[in-house]
């Protein structure tokens, strides 16, 4: 809104032309998205769900009680604030509309008495998901002077042609695994968010300073995305407004995200990923998020559907095997998983876009 808003308002008054650059868009976004939820959240405790005592919660005692389903607010903080500062296009509002659906489905099974069980979500997360998918295979090629849908992958300098079929079934797998995976990784105070965190700072910059960047795309071989920008403003956003939840959840938290917040951060970095034009991103976004989540949804998936008994001496999520099995403090859990998604960010990245 704000864009195009300046864009009326220039011929008139010289300085709204700042409401054109999109790095005031950033700065903006993201200080007023952390300001709002920082000191409005507490405001809306009492109408929040309290826990009753979550499943991958490491002291499930001390999180009982406590307001959950937080993502009910930032998440519509995030949607309400995106309207505002982010150049919308048809895509972006579908975007938007899915992360807050996705945001609802999580909560109504926070406020929900009994479990909705799991076959309920994962059904309903892959109607989001394919909806997203296909949606976004047309807005890619309709960005495209050929209309086809590309990868650009690593160790090669030229763009791979993909077939809508396949890049909406990769699609599909790619949102359903960063959903599931960060929703299991949300048993920490704060790590959680701070995962995520990386990961949107990560997308921001990727999208802002190299794809959405004409000539810094030329010179490391990827190719253009010429709404980066948008999308970074849109990213820096979100990580406002999960910064302003943070300040609520670092240890010992006051609030807790709930599925509300994690299905929607995982649904939105997963999209990200898939706009980037490279799956492999991946690992620069939520390596240890994977890991964390993902591999315990690994080992149920195998033992229960083909009596494959995968992992069996470690605990998962892994974040509960380190406190368990090696003594570790929530603390020590959050800043050593951060530390390493770090390093993993700084390495991928490095690869992705310089061993080409």
């Amino acid at each position: 809104m704000l864009y195009y808003i300046g864009t009326l308002l220039t011929q008139y008054f010289g300085p709204a032309r700042l409401l054109q650059s999109y790095t005031v868009l950033i700065v903006l976004s993201l200080y007023t998205g952390f300001l709002i939820v920082r000191y409005a959240m507490p405001h809306f405790y009492d109408y929040m769900p309290h826990d009753r005592g979550r499943e991958f919660t490491v002291n499930a005692e001390a999180a009982k009680g406590k307001p959950t389903g937080a993502g009910v607010f930032f998440i519509t903080v995030f949607v309400l604030l995106s309207a505002i500062f982010v150049p919308l296009d048809w895509f972006k509002c579908c975007v938007l509309v899915l992360t807050w659906l996705m945001m609802l489905t999580g909560y109504l099974d926070d406020r929900s008495v009994s479990s909705w069980g799991e076959y309920r979500k994962a059904l309903l997360d892959l109607v989001i998901s394919v909806s997203a998918s296909v949606l976004m295979a047309l807005y890619l090629r309709s960005l495209d002077a050929e209309g086809k849908l590309y990868f650009w992958l690593p160790f090669l300098t030229h763009k791979i042609v993909i077939s809508p079929w396949l890049f909406v079934l990769i699609s599909t797998i790619m949102l359903w695994a960063s959903v599931n995976t960060t929703n299991c990784t949300d048993g920490v105070d704060g790590l959680s968010s701070t995962l995520v965190l990386i990961a949107l700072l990560t997308v921001g910059v990727v999208f802002y300073f190299i794809l959405g960047h004409v000539d810094i795309a030329a010179y490391l071989l990827v190719p253009h995305f010429k709404q980066g920008a948008g999308w970074a403003v849109m990213s820096f956003c979100m990580a406002g407004v999960l910064m302003g939840y943070l300040w609520h959840n670092a240890f010992p938290s006051k609030c807790l995200m709930g599925d509300a917040g994690s299905r929607a951060l995982g649904f939105y970095i997963g999209l990200c990923v898939m706009l980037s034009g490279n799956p492999f991103m991946i690992f620069a976004t939520s390596t240890i998020i994977f890991i964390n989540g993902g591999m315990g949804l690994l080992k149920v998936f195998l033992k229960r559907f083909f009596h494959i008994n995968f992992f069996s001496t470690i605990r998962f999520p892994l974040h509960d095997h380190m406190r368990v099995n090696h003594g570790w403090s929530p603390t020590q859990v959050l800043i050593k998983f951060m530390m390493l998604q770090l390093l993993i960010t700084l390495a991928v990245v490095g690869i992705l876009f310089k061993v080409r």
